[in-house]
């Protein structure tokens, strides 16, 4: 089977993430490499803030760009299972009819091109602002001229889609290794309660199991939900507060990218939830059960998850903003002490609820869409 560009296309996800790792790490490291031969001509008073800038830039790009990739690669071994899971008759076919794992595998390295486009985007736009983000960066006595490292170019465009496409190879390579029997019958864990005399009769009992079993059936959508939260939490307070005490124009960067990674990971996970669940939602309403209960067997069990993602990302996002002003720009003058923003945290809080009532609202939507007749004919 041929994975065409088109469906390499449809992982805007992996291109978003790539977009925002390429983006903030081009300036950053660009910055570094112009300014690191300058040393000998800051004047001293000017060192610790040179140093602490330098330092800035390494650990901003080691620990978004690290962060970002790990994400991106994660989605792509997502968006390959998927990709299996929906294609497993055609799979399993061909793979009956002689082709090898090796040769399936190889089309789906095809799907480094949405990596590519959103590493291309980031780098341009990364380019585009870079004189704003060096001013915002200047050091008295000091002028850094743009230079173009072809370096970057390669490290930043063309190393990330080859390597995500050698992980989405070696991913269809595992799943496409089994025999195709196993392939076209595409065995999943299903969201089936136990068969037993009891749970028609105790209806919060089976509502229950619906939801453990919608949990345990999605372990790696737990985690896009957790990290959409998280980067909600962490990059919309990291804004704010990087606002009052750094650089406004850069809090505002970090707020809108944390929005768009937490936007991007949301969507993707809940729509691939309502899908993987279409099937026990339907036998619910069968069964005469609500809407409400619907919603609640099949969201409810993701609540802890969000609720762990936004804790996470406030204690990260203080940690963070803590070592950088009050460990790395401690020899700085003119640089404020940091504490823990609470007026940030809860109107991020408020915010958040907000907006995933609203996502959730979307999605319940959806589900009461769902009826046993699309999904019969589905089967």
């Amino acid at each position: 089977m041929i994975i065409s560009a088109k469906s390499a296309l449809k992982l805007i996800g992996v291109a978003i993430v790539c977009f925002c790792a390429v983006f903030v790490c081009t300036f950053f490291l660009n910055f570094y490499l112009d300014v690191l031969p300058l040393r000998d001509e800051v004047a001293e008073p000017m060192l610790p803030l040179y140093d602490a800038q330098l330092a800035t830039a390494q650990m901003c790009c080691s620990v978004t760009g690290g962060v970002l990739a790990l994400i991106a690669g994660i989605m792509v071994v997502f968006y390959v299972t998927l990709y299996i899971g929906e294609h497993s008759k055609e799979l399993g076919t061909l793979k009956a009819l002689g082709y090898s794992a090796t040769r399936l595998s190889r089309s789906f390295a095809a799907f480094g091109l949405s990596a590519f486009i959103g590493c291309a985007l980031g780098y341009g736009l990364g380019h585009a602002i870079m004189p704003s983000v060096y001013e915002s960066l200047t050091i008295d006595g000091l002028t850094v001229s743009i230079h173009y490292h072809v370096s970057l170019l390669f490290a930043l465009v063309i190393a990330p889609p080859i390597l995500l496409g050698i992980v989405a190879y070696v991913c269809a390579y595992v799943r496409l290794k089994k025999p195709a029997l196993i392939i076209l019958k595409n065995k999943r864990k299903e969201l089936k309660a136990k068969v037993n005399a009891k749970p028609i009769k105790n209806k919060n009992s089976f509502l229950k199991e619906i939801s453990i079993k919608t949990v345990s059936a999605n372990k790696l959508l737990t985690f896009f939900v957790t990290f959409s939260c998280f980067c909600f939490s962490a990059m919309v307070q990291m804004g704010a507060s990087m606002e009052e005490l750094v650089n406004g124009a850069m809090g505002w960067m970090i707020l809108a990218i944390g929005l768009v990674l937490a936007i991007t990971s949301a969507f993707m996970a809940l729509t691939s939830l309502v899908k993987n669940s279409a099937q026990s939602i339907a036998m619910m309403k069968t069964f005469g059960y609500s809407l409400s209960k619907c919603v609640t067997s099949v969201f409810i069990g993701f609540i802890p998850f969000a609720v762990v993602g936004f804790v996470v990302g406030t204690a990260y996002q203080y940690g963070l903003l803590y070592l950088m002003i009050n460990l790395i720009f401690k020899d700085v003058g003119e640089v404020p002490d940091y504490t823990f923003n609470v007026g940030a945290m809860l109107i991020t809080l408020a915010a958040f609820v907000v907006c995933y009532t609203a996502i959730t609202a979307f999605y319940v939507a959806k589900i009461n869409k769902v009826s046993v007749k699309e999904i019969m004919l589905e089967n």
